[in-house]
């Protein structure tokens, strides 16, 4: 599978359920063209980072994003992703990849379960809660988890907003992405600084990754979201655990 049918599939998935940037591409990263773990994370999460820099205006642009709540969340999420990289960077150095491979199968796989939870438990994405400013607290490990694998903004930052917040569905989810954006583009720029990406493979990447937006938006109008999540969430569960396995070989 070339990296530009890799990029295109990544960002069909996210334009049609609008999660998923760092979580699946760092998985398919390891899995399909074998990258090193600090490496693939590094270039899932630049490659994640320039997909929702072209998704971000479709929702700031009618101002579905609530300033707000955005800066309680970057609060706490930009330490976060600071910890997570400087950490991955410092354990990619002194332990084996297999090691590695058993802390990224293990992130990605409580990811999938994360996105499983709020497929069972949330009927509809209008916030019930009124805590905002927890929500600080919340998104350090957030912002530490992204850091880390590059996995894990698009559902544990939209069930903080959910239980904190009382916005509508549509603030929700634009408000998400750009926290998601920020800590993406921190995270990345930890990496990129460290070495730790692949220049070519990110490019053909996002070849495929543009295409792929508009694709994915396209098929949204026409195929269920909430079954392409159940579909997705699945999938990452199953990519998780093939890299846990993947390390304990």
């Amino acid at each position: 599978m070339t990296p530009v049918f890799l990029g295109f599939i990544i960002a069909t998935a996210i334009g049609m359920t609008g999660v998923g940037g760092g979580t699946i591409t760092a998985p398919l990263l390891l899995l399909v063209l074998r990258m090193k773990g600090a490496v693939a994370v590094g270039t899932a999460l630049t490659f994640a980072a320039i997909i929702k820099f072209v998704v971000a205006p479709m929702y700031v642009i009618p101002r579905k994003v609530d300033y707000k709540i955005f800066g309680w969340m970057c609060l706490g999420g930009v330490p976060g992703v600071l910890v997570g990289g400087r950490l991955l960077i410092t354990i990619s150095k002194r332990v084996d990849a297999h090691t590695l491979y058993l802390i990224l199968g293990t992130t990605v796989v409580l990811a999938a379960a994360a996105n499983i939870y709020r497929l069972l438990k949330v009927k509809n994405l209008d916030g019930t809660g009124n805590k905002p400013r927890l929500l600080s607290l919340v998104c350090l490990p957030i912002g530490a988890e992204v850091g880390f694998s590059s996995a894990g903004s698009g559902a544990l930052g939209t069930l903080s907003l959910l239980g904190l917040t009382k916005l509508p569905a549509s603030s929700v989810v634009g408000t998400d992405i750009m926290f998601g954006l920020v800590i993406s583009v921190i995270g990345s720029g930890i990496q990129i600084l460290a070495g730790n990406y692949d220049g070519d493979v990110l490019l053909k990447l996002v070849i495929g990754g543009l295409v792929g937006c508009f694709f994915g938006a396209f098929l949204n109008l026409r195929i269920p979201s909430r079954t392409m999540r159940w579909a997705l969430a699945i999938w990452l569960a199953a990519l998780g655990l093939q890299i846990f396995w993947r390390g304990l070989s």
